[in-house]
């Protein structure tokens, strides 16, 4: 270590720069004609074909229907779902899904096309703009094993945000990291950086930004000093840009100007929108557990498995990294490190999260791939067959995954595998239709039923009195033992004189045991009317009930 930094400080510069990542980055960055049509090839055979599938519940149905009714109402500020606004995320997704419809027509395929587009646009994003920093070799590495990898290419191409957030996310950083790399600011980088953060900002919040500036200002600490070789080959001092407090204004300035016109719009028509969204979907589903409590270890599992091929990888880098022999560091640059330090932060960042879903580590990949890429590139991995044959081997699975698997799945599992059934109770606009105890956004979208409501568990006793203003009430049981305990709960004053059931029989198979006797989002249905066709006088009949399963109690009577 230089004498001339010593204490904590030298030591963590000195293990990053000088032991772990001393190297410095491939020379070549011309784009090979051959790379990128493979780039462009391999993603749009597992992202495009077969996009068609049944809709899975609960959140695709949710992410299709909010833009339908976009289109429907002309509403472009408040997103709504079954009528009512819908405040949890911001409208970027609903309005691209809804120009997709608008272009394409209203199915699932037109929806799915916003997402796939955006897993594409982020593998070309690592080559082209990652062979910036790591070389040619390096990201043309790390786009196939992005593309293969089950975790990421499978996952984001879903009628999910995540798909758009993680391209908005990867351009941020691939562009801020190259305004800082050479040592010197570049400012049209560090403006396309704003824009992509700003965009991500209208997609899911203030995440884009904090995945953007933490990894950036580590690396800013960590690359500097008298050990650490050159960031870069086009020279501008050792370590990266200091980035100059204005600059930083300027960049908060393009995210206000992306996303300040639709946040005041919003705050004039639901002014509950900014402590709703800020405060309980972003900092408190942070702090608190919500409903997705898992342990701290919850993304390891998930990367082993969403990452393959390149976990076997990872292991190799990580010996790697171990290793202290100069030639080995030699083959570790410094944008290699940013890479790495850049994916950890984001799995680390998730890991803190109260609320964890699988699909929340996915900005992950990007970086780790980048990682990986550089170490395949500049090691025997590069020219060894094995690594050819893990790649092609998890595509062709890939393939037969996507075009076969996924299909056949969302039909046994979508309890719209026999529209003519679910047709035959929710055909009758003039009949309300009311899901219980949770959502069934799908059968919205698929027959055209943007009137029906959702009723939860607490509002049982809502629920049951306005079945006796109706003469008939549709209800579709949503949990596959909603249905037997709603009915020992019906007081006598209503009768249930039709159901269905969409249960499958299981018969123990393998493949039975795979998609199970429960359909996605909806079990029974059944319809309600009223015994008394004159209402009773006030207090005639009052019912004690418990609905089996949950904590509420309640007193229904028929209404007046």
């Amino acid at each position: 270590m230089d004498g001339a930094e010593k204490g904590v400080v030298g030591w963590c510069r000195y293990l990053f720069t000088g032991l772990l990542f001393p190297g410095t980055a491939d020379a070549d960055t011309r784009v090979r004609s051959l790379s990128l049509l493979l780039v462009l090839v391999l993603p749009a055979a597992l992202l495009y074909p077969t996009r068609g599938f049944h809709l899975l519940e609960p959140d695709e149905g949710r992410y299709a229907q909010i833009p339908k009714e976009m289109l429907e109402r002309g509403s472009w500020v408040v997103p709504t779902l079954q009528g009512e606004a819908y405040l949890d995320k911001p409208p970027l997704m609903y309005w691209l899904v809804a120009l997709s419809y608008r272009a394409f027509g209203t199915t699932p395929e037109a929806a799915r096309l916003v997402p796939a587009l955006c897993v594409h646009l982020t593998i070309l994003a690592v080559y082209l703009l990652g062979r910036r920093s790591i070389g040619e070799r390096g990201a043309f590495w790390a786009a196939l094993l992005l593309s293969v990898a089950p975790g990421f290419v499978s996952v984001a191409r879903l009628l999910l945000l995540d798909g758009l957030l993680v391209l908005c996310v990867t351009t941020s950083v691939l562009c801020g990291f190259e305004a800082v790399r050479t040592g010197t600011l570049k400012r049209g980088w560090w403006l396309l950086a704003a824009v992509a953060s700003g965009l991500g900002f209208l997609t899911k919040g203030p995440i884009s930004e904090v995945l953007l500036f933490v990894p950036l200002w580590a690396f800013g600490f960590l690359a500097r000093g008298p050990s650490a070789p050159a960031v870069s080959r086009e020279g501008g001092g050792r370590g990266p840009a200091r980035v100059a407090w204005y600059w930083y204004l300027v960049f908060f300035g393009v995210v206000f100007a992306v996303n300040l016109p639709w946040y005041v719009a919003i705050y004039l028509r639901e002014p509950q929108f900014l402590k709703y969204f800020f405060w309980e979907h972003n900092v408190m589903r942070f702090l608190q557990p919500f409903d997705h409590l898992q342990p701290i270890w919850y993304y390891a599992p998930i990367l082993i498995g969403g990452l393959l091929p390149g976990t076997i990888l990872l292991v190799a880098y990580v010996f790697n990294l171990l290793r202290s022999a100069p030639q080995d560091g030699a083959n570790r640059s410094l944008a290699g490190g940013f890479w790495l330090l850049t994916g950890a932060w984001c799995v680390l960042f998730f890991s803190c999260s109260g609320s964890k879903l699988p699909t929340y580590v996915l900005p992950a990949y990007p970086f780790l791939c980048l990682a990986l890429g550089e170490y395949v590139a500049r090691t025997r991995w590069n020219v060894q067959f094995r690594t050819r044959a893990l790649i092609g081997g998890m595509a062709a699975f890939l393939l037969f995954v996507h075009h076969v698997g996924v299909p056949w799945y969302a039909k046994e599992r979508s309890p719209f595998g026999d529209p003519e059934l679910v047709g035959r109770f929710v055909a009758d606009h003039d009949v309300a239709v009311v899901c219980f105890p949770r959502n069934c956004d799908s059968l919205a979208f698929y027959h055209d039923r943007s009137d029906m409501r959702n009723v939860r568990t607490k509002s049982v006793n809502q629920l049951l009195v306005d079945c006796h203003h109706r003469p008939r009430t549709v209800i579709l049981f949503t949990h596959s033992d909603s249905f037997t305990g709603f009915k020992s709960t019906l007081p006598p004053s209503l009768e249930i004189v039709e159901s269905a059931t969409l249960k499958r029989k299981v018969k123990g198979s393998l493949l039975d045991k795979l998609t199970g006797a429960t359909p996605w989002g909806l079990c029974d249905m059944a319809v309600v009317v009223p015994r008394y066709h004159v209402p009773p006088k006030d207090g005639a009949e009052l019912q004690s009930f418990q609905v089996p399963g949950s904590k509420f109690h309640g007193r229904a009577r028929a209404s007046r």
